[in-house]
């Protein structure tokens, strides 16, 4: 067998794997939509009924039973505004890390990557007694300080990794033409690392919207998410799966659509904070 033909047999048996792998990561969701137009009879029969008359009742009873448009509201703000304020943090302080660093840029580094590794139940009970007592219990303010601590982290070190790609001699040049720090920092740094900031934003935005712990511990009615509204289909009559999948694939939806158009960026932003 040629060397032409061994690559080729290579290239078909990768993208045979990729498209099994793909397959299998996304039955899951295909089976959770088919499920959501299925009746209750329908989503618990066994084996599986794949062929049916598809009803919008789930839909319409989850609609009419809670209101989807303040969880999903809810969602939208903790989400973004969470982003907003973890970038607002996390920007000045990569920056400062990959121009000026020093012995211990990296210490500091390793410790807040570090912090993500503690199991969040176990800042759970002093979390939920200080939202208590400053009143923030139920609040969306307290979820977005929660998800932006939450994010920081894993911010800081995109952020650090994609501004380290950027050539210090262009700062160099900045600062032989007068340039001062805050020139440098909004006419060098920020279009030149708009593609990290970008990866980095749509991100942590996935991840916040995508919380569920913290959500349904500190919140109920009136800051819950989305993720608090999937939550409350699980009662102690049982578990009714076709409108629990309704409900899940009105959750899911908005942010697998937004995931979808910004696949590009997601994806470049998973790389950049790898350990060179």
């Amino acid at each position: 067998m040629s060397f032409a033909q061994k690559s080729k047999s290579a290239t078909v048996i990768r993208s045979s794997v990729a498209w099994l792998i793909a397959l299998v990561m996304f039955f899951p969701i295909l089976f959770l939509t088919v499920t959501a137009f299925k009746t209750e009879l329908q989503a618990i029969a066994v084996p599986s009924v794949w062929f049916f008359e598809p009803t919008l009742e789930n839909f319409t009873e989850v609609q009419e039973r809670s209101d989807y448009l303040h969880y999903a509201w809810n969602s939208v703000l903790t989400s973004v505004m969470s982003t907003l304020l973890g970038l607002l943090i996390a920007i000045p302080a990569a920056f400062s890390f990959a121009f000026t660093p020093t012995r211990r840029t990296k210490d500091i580094l390793m410790w807040m990557l570090s912090t993500k590794m503690m199991p969040a139940v176990g800042a759970l009970v002093p979390i939920y007694v200080l939202s208590q007592k400053t009143g923030l219990l139920d609040t969306r303010f307290a979820l977005i300080i929660i998800f932006t601590m939450m994010n920081l982290p894993i911010m800081v070190w995109m952020l650090y990794s994609a501004f380290k790609d950027i050539p210090h001699e262009i700062f160099e040049a900045a600062r032989m033409d007068g340039a001062g720090l805050w020139e440098e920092f909004r006419h060098v740094l920020l279009p030149l690392g708009m593609g990290g900031i970008a990866s980095t934003g749509l991100l942590c935005l996935v991840l916040a919207w995508n919380e569920a712990f913290w959500v349904l511990n500190l919140t109920s009615s009136q800051a819950g998410t989305l993720a608090s509204l999937v939550a409350s289909y699980s009662s102690p009559e049982g578990l009714f799966w076709a409108k629990l999948s309704a409900v899940s694939v009105l959750a899911i939806a908005p942010i697998v659509v937004f995931g979808w158009f910004s696949q590009k960026q997601l994806v470049q932003g998973l790389t950049f904070g790898a350990v060179k």
